[in-house]
């Protein structure tokens, strides 16, 4: 176990400080922004009261929030390092032999730890209370949704088979998936692996249970086949409740432990998970994204004061973390047009601002 110093304490409870702050001050504009947008968008229209408004804005606003915590290390670590520099503290730490890397790396690790965290227990939490918005959203406004297609479309499959369920509506009632009105196409794989469609199912209501569809007053027909009626069927399916629902959700709205589930199931079906491997991989490289915003912090604000320019410095440094933040963007588009790797595009956003953040360090202490 790492044992901290007196300096490294004190250093790394100010910039923790600061962090707190920046996400104090980042969660405010988000839940004003977003308390706003709903206001417009739901309020108007559905006629809903300012409770209400709130907490749509609650259940929205961790999933937009997370994707600003790198600024929060960037910001919250910019405004402590200057904030002591500005009085000295820096300047005496120094002149009495302490190197900046005894009070940088400190704060690199608590970022990092604070990437897991926020991989691994936020963004499931955050993800959850995402889709309970899209479910009250989806309620409040369905009167105001005429225009857009409420079709439900699932896909599934296995090695010698693919199914196509489209339904007119859905809903989930104790955990079990309810289709209402569904239509299944069965298509079977023949010797050289090309599907050849096989037989229709028509059903007034598909329940989802443990490993098969329990489908009720059915109407099967065969390919060149008369119809046939009977009071249930039962069909076997590789979907859970969840995977079912997950199924075309974008890949931001997957938690992070869902994703190998969404990944196979995604695959299995016949479909290509390209989006959620890249989504992984991205999370995945969170932590380090939130050291290295912690490292550039540091690069950006350890200029000495009487030397000037530290104000213009903190805002290069600034400006740099967004051109990260399009960076990262950038590269995400770039992988799902399958131009660069999903590794590449994952991972490189935060190795370059690692890579930049210590390359100054470097420059500024050791010459």
């Amino acid at each position: 176990m790492i044992r901290l110093g007196r300096i490294e304490r004190y250093v790394l409870t100010r910039t923790l400080g600061g962090v707190g702050a920046a996400m104090a001050v980042i969660a405010s504009v988000v839940l004003l922004i977003q308390f706003v947008d709903l206001s417009r968008s739901v309020g108007t229209r559905a006629e809903v009261g300012v409770t209400t408004i709130l907490w749509l804005t609650a259940l929205r606003a961790p999933s937009l929030i997370q994707v600003l915590l790198p600024f929060v290390f960037l910001f919250g670590g910019i405004s402590a390092y200057v904030g002591l520099n500005r009085k000295s503290e820096l300047v005496a730490m120094r002149a009495a032999g302490v190197s900046a890397w005894r009070f940088i790396l400190p704060f690199a690790g608590a970022a990092f730890a604070a990437g897991v965290i926020a991989v691994t227990l936020v963004n499931p939490l955050a993800a959850k209370l995402n889709s309970r918005f899209e479910a009250e959203r989806a309620r409040l406004m369905d009167n105001y949704l005429g225009d857009e297609p409420q079709d439900i479309w699932l896909r599934q499959g296995d090695e010698g088979s693919q199914i196509v369920i489209h339904a007119r509506d859905r809903d989930t009632v104790g955990g079990v998936v309810r289709l209402r009105r569904a239509s299944l196409f069965i298509y079977e794989k023949d010797a050289r692996g090309a599907l050849q469609f096989r037989r229709r199912l028509e059903a007034a209501e598909a329940r989802l249970m443990p490993g098969f569809w329990r489908l009720t007053d059915v109407r099967e027909a065969a390919a060149g086949g008369n119809s046939v009626r009977s009071e249930t069927l039962s069909i076997r399916s590789t979907l859970d409740g969840e995977a079912a629902m997950t199924r075309f959700a974008s890949p931001e709205a997957i938690a992070f432990w869902a994703l190998p589930s969404a990944i196979r199931v995604t695959e299995q079906a016949g479909f290509s998970a390209y989006a959620y491997r890249l989504r992984f991989q991205q999370l995945l490289s969170t932590p380090l994204l939130f050291a290295a915003m912690a490292v550039l912090a540091a690069a950006f604000s350890l200029r000495l004061a009487r030397l000037g320019g530290l104000a213009g410095l903190a805002g290069a440094g600034v400006a740099l973390g967004f051109v990260v933040f399009f960076f990262d963007q950038i590269s995400g588009a770039l992988a799902r047009a399958d131009i660069i790797p999903l590794f590449v595009a994952a991972w490189a956003p935060a190795m370059v601002a690692l890579l930049s953040g210590f390359t100054l360090l470097f420059y500024t202490e050791d010459g």
